[in-house]
């Protein structure tokens, strides 16, 4: 999955309508920060999609007139634990329907990077903290707050960041407030080197669910 930001957009109907001929599987944001913004979020299985396909489209107009932000610009993998018990779903599908919900517009998208000494913790001590920070997801999710989408980016992120995370949801205030939850965890408040930077944004398209 990527998402590109860009600036300068007057009419996002000519992006909504360039991603419909394109038949990319997109949605198209509005940029909560920047009143002619929008962010475009892509993904595919192959990752030759992103070096061919999708520079096709986003390279063209009516992209090309915008200005692009390269700051914003995330990318990352789906990966698993090895506990999921639908491997394809988890990877493949899950995060599809998680993004092309049409009941859940509203998207916090975020790198991040762990310190050193995370790593040279010992495997039991890493699955403390990690259960700590996943029960406060669980919940959010299980009362429909907010839905997570993880993505490892290690090696594909030019900050070299270790984590791209995006939750959406029906209303932005849960999905600022997990971001606070989240604060107090061991795995913030500790083991994070960096966080951000943030782009909030509001659908204005989504590709229709398969």
């Amino acid at each position: 999955m990527q998402l590109q930001a860009f600036g300068g957009c007057a009419e996002p109907k000519a992006l909504q309508a360039a991603l419909e001929r394109s038949q990319l599987e997109a949605v198209l944001y509005a940029d909560l920060h920047d009143p002619r913004g929008v962010g475009v979020l892509t993904f595919a299985e192959d990752p030759a999609f992103f070096a061919a396909r999708q520079r096709e489209v986003l390279g063209a107009e009516p992209f090309a007139a915008l200005t692009r932000k390269p700051e914003l610009a995330m990318l990352g993998r789906t990966y698993a634990s090895g506990f999921e018990p639908d491997l394809e779903d988890w990877l493949i599908m899950r995060p599809r329907r998680t993004v092309l919900n049409p009941a859940w517009p509203w998207a916090v998208w975020y790198p991040l990077r762990r310190t050193g000494a995370f790593a040279r913790l010992s495997a039991q001590e890493q699955g403390a903290i990690l259960r700590e920070h996943g029960a406060i997801g669980r919940a959010y999710g299980e009362a429909d707050l907010a839905h997570d989408v993880r993505l490892a980016c290690h090696g594909l992120d030019v900050h070299d960041n270790d984590f791209l995370i995006g939750l959406v949801g029906k209303e932005l205030q849960p999905l600022s407030h997990i971001v606070q939850a989240m604060r107090k965890t061991a795995q913030t408040s500790q083991y994070m080197a960096s966080l951000g930077p943030f782009f909030v944004g509001h659908v204005i398209w989504q590709s229709p669910s398969r």
